[in-house]
C-alpha cells in the first residue's frame, strides 16, 4: 500500500512535533510507511551549515530517487529560507504552518481512508512542553526561528502523556527549546514534572537538556524520585569564560563545574552529558584548552563535538571567523577527549547489573536498549525483547555502548 513518509532531523523538540505530525496524518488518513510512498515530507533542522546541508542532499535523493512523488520541506530550515529549498521540494512549508500539513496534502495527495496504526517503537515517546528561547545566544538561530518562549498548559501535557501510556510506551521524554524555561500561569518546571510523577503511572521520566542555571532545590529533589531517569543533558558549548561571555551563555565554566560537582552528591548514579562548540571567533589557543582541561575534569558520559557554523543574523556572524584548518584541527582533538571520556564511563559501567528498556532487534538473535542512565546496551536474546525492561549484568565494551547477559527475571 503507497502511503506517505516522514523523515525528522535535528534535535528531540523536532522529533516530538515529527511524531505529533505522524498521529495527525493517521487521524486524517493517511497511511505512514509502506513499500512505496506517494508523499515524502522532510521536516528539516537548521541549526548549523552541516544540518542545512543534510537537509538539501536528502531532499535531492528523495526526488531523484521517486520522480512520482511529492515531496515536502517542512521544519525550521523551511522556516528560515523558504526560497533556498523552493528548487529542492514541490512544497515548502514554514515550520510555524507544519500542523497544517494533513489540510495541506489533501488537495494534492488525498488520504488514503483508514490508516492502520503507524509501527512505530513503543519503548520511548517525545512529549513537547515548551519551545521557544529568550536567552539570544550570539551563535544561535534558533530565537529567531521558534520565537520567545511559550509553554503548554499542564492539562495538556499529563493528557498526552497519559495518551502515550495507554499506546504502551514506557517511557516519555518532556522536551523544548528550552525546557528549564517552562512556566504556564505560575506553574514551573519541578510543578510540572511532580504532576507528571504523581498523576501518571509512566515508568520512566526523562528530561531532554536542561541549562545549568535552571536546576534548583525543588528540581534537584524532584531528580531523587526512582522513575526519574538518572540523566541530564547539560550543554556546556565552551570551558573557557572568555568564550561563553562571548556567546553570550548566562553562567561561568565555574559555576557550571560547581553545578555538575552538586548534581552528583546528591543523585546517586547520575549520568550527565554535554555539548561543546569549537572554533567560536572568540576562541584562541589557551581557551581552546581551557575547554579540553573542563571536560577532562569534568568526565562527562558522552560529549557531542559540534563545530562553529555562522548562522545569517545572529550576532556571532558579524565576528571575523577563525581559519578552517584551525577549527577541524581542533574539532578532530576534541573528538578524541570525547571517545576518552566515552570509554572511562563505560568502563566504571562494568559488572553492574541495570534494568534495561529494550527498543529494537539490531538483527537476529540481538537486541538493544537503554539503561536508565541512557547507556547503550546490546544483548544477545532468541526471545523477542521489544518494550520490555530486563535486567543485564554489564560485561564488556562495545563500540557504541555495552554488551549485557540477560538476568533472569524477577
Amino acid at each position: 500500500m503507497a502511503g506517505i513518509s516522514l523523515i525528522t532531523l535535528g534535535c528531540k523538540l523536532n522529533q516530538a512535533e515529527g511524531e505529533d505530525l505522524c498521529r495527525r496524518l493517521e487521524k486524517s488518513g493517511y497511511v505512514l510507511g509502506g513499500e512505496t510512498a506517494r508523499a515524502y515530507i522532510v521536516n528539516t533542522c537548521t541549526v548549523t551549515r552541516e544540518a542545512d546541508a543534510k537537509a538539501r542532499h536528502l531532499l535531492r535523493r528523495v526526488r531523484r530517487e521517486n520522480p512520482q512523488a511529492l515531496v515536502v520541506a517542512t521544519g525550521c530550515y523551511a522556516q528560515r529560507d523558504p526560497r533556498e529549498l523552493s528548487g529542492l521540494a514541490h512544497l515548502v512549508v514554514p515550520q510555524e504552518e507544519k500542523w497544517k500539513l494533513p489540510e495541506l496534502l489533501a488537495g494534492v495527495v488525498p488520504p488514503s481512508g483508514s490508516s492502520p496504526p503507524h509501527p512505530c517503537s513503543r519503548t520511548r515517546a517525545l512529549v513537547k512542553v515548551q519551545d521557544g528561547c529568550n536567552l539570544h545566544c550570539s551563535y544561535c538561530i534558533v530565537p529567531a526561528i521558534r520565537g520567545r518562549e511559550k509553554s503548554l498548559s499542564p492539562e495538556a501535557i499529563l493528557q498526552e502523556v497519559k495518551a502515550r501510556e495507554e499506546e504502551g510506551y514506557r517511557e516519555v521524554v518532556l522536551t523544548g527549546t528550552r525546557v528549564g524555561a517552562y512556566r504556564w500561569n505560575g506553574t514551573s518546571l519541578p510543578d510540572l514534572l511532580a504532576q507528571v510523577l504523581r498523576k501518571t503511572r509512566i515508568e520512566r521520566v526523562r528530561l531532554s537538556s536542561l541549562q545549568p542555571q535552571e536546576i534548583g532545590p525543588e528540581l534537584l529533589s524532584l531528580l531523587q524520585d526512582p522513575r526519574f531517569c538518572p540523566h541530564l543533558h547539560l550543554p556546556l558549548q565552551a570551558g573557557s569564560d572568555r568564550v561563553l561571555e562571548a556567546m553570550g551563555r548566562p553562567y561561568t565554566s565555574h559555576e557550571f563545574a560547581s553545578q555538575v560537582e552538586a548534581l552528583r552528591r546528591e543523585v546517586a548514579g547520575l549520568t550527565i552529558t554535554t555539548d561543546i562548540m569549537v572554533g567560536f571567533p572568540a576562541e584562541g589557543e589557551r581557551e581552546f584548552e581551557e575547554s579540553l582541561t573542563l571536560c577532562r575534569e569534568l568526565g562527562f558520559a558522552r560529549v557531542h563535538v559540534f563545530p562553529y557554523s555562522p548562522r545569517p543574523g545572529t550576532r556571532a556572524a558579524a565576528l571575523p571567523p577563525g581559519l578552517e584548518k584551525t577549527r577541524r584541527a581542533r574539532v578532530r582533538q576534541m573528538l578524541l577527549l570525547a571517545e576518552e571520556c566515552f570509554t572511562a564511563y563505560r568502563e566504571r559501567s562494568l559488572g553492574q547489573e541495570m534494568p534495561v528498556l529494550f527498543e529494537k532487534r539490531e538483527r537476529r538473535g540481538l537486541w538493544t536498549g537503554h539503561t536508565p542512565g541512557y547507556l547503550r546496551v546490546f544483548a544477545p536474546s532468541q526471545e523477542p525483547l521489544g518494550n520490555q525492561v530486563r535486567r543485564a549484568r554489564l560485561v564488556s565494551l562495545h563500540p557504541q555502548g555495552l554488551w549485557g547477559e540477560l538476568q533472569p527475571p524477577s
